[in-house]
């Protein structure tokens, strides 16, 4: 399990690296790449300037996936529920199921496989898709059409294609 402190931690640094929203969505800086060769460039460069940026976007996107579909809200809420309660009983006492003490790590894994069919009712895989290409074209398309910074246009050199 992540703890807290950890993920806070984690949150912290990348909340300190993040680029000005108003620098990040400044329209003055974005045309159309004039060959394959700057568009590969440009990705590059903006995916490596912007990473805190479009980690936040990212938690956005899947912040609206979850809040925008109650059936996956409510799976998930019972499913960090059951692991919440387990980690509360497991503190107090041991649990035997059929005459063996079961680890947290195997009520753990129960927890997941009960929850599993929520989660396939509630359309999480179909969610996790359209996490996944909605966060692509979002950064994609920013990085591919922002023009790079100053200092940093000349440190990658690409042959265009």
């Amino acid at each position: 399990m992540i703890s807290g402190g950890a993920a806070k931690e984690w949150f912290d640094r990348r909340r300190s690296t993040i680029r000005p929203w108003a620098v990040f969505v400044d329209q003055r800086r974005f045309s159309k790449p004039r060959n394959l060769g700057e568009l590969c460039k440009r990705l590059v460069k903006n995916i490596e300037h912007f990473q805190s940026n479009y980690t936040f976007i990212l938690l956005g996107l899947i912040l609206y996936c979850i809040i925008s579909s109650p059936m996956l809200l409510i799976a998930l809420a019972v499913f960090l529920g059951a692991f919440y309660i387990i980690h509360l009983k497991t503190q107090e006492s041991k649990l035997v199921l059929l005459g063996r003490e079961m680890t947290p790590a195997h009520q753990y894994g129960l927890a997941s496989g009960v929850s599993f069919p929520f989660f396939w009712l509630a359309g999480a895989g179909s969610a996790v898709f359209w996490v996944l290409g909605a966060t692509m074209v979002v950064i994609g398309s920013h990085a591919g059409f922002r023009e790079i910074e100053g200092s940093d246009a000349d440190d990658l050199i690409m042959e265009p294609v």
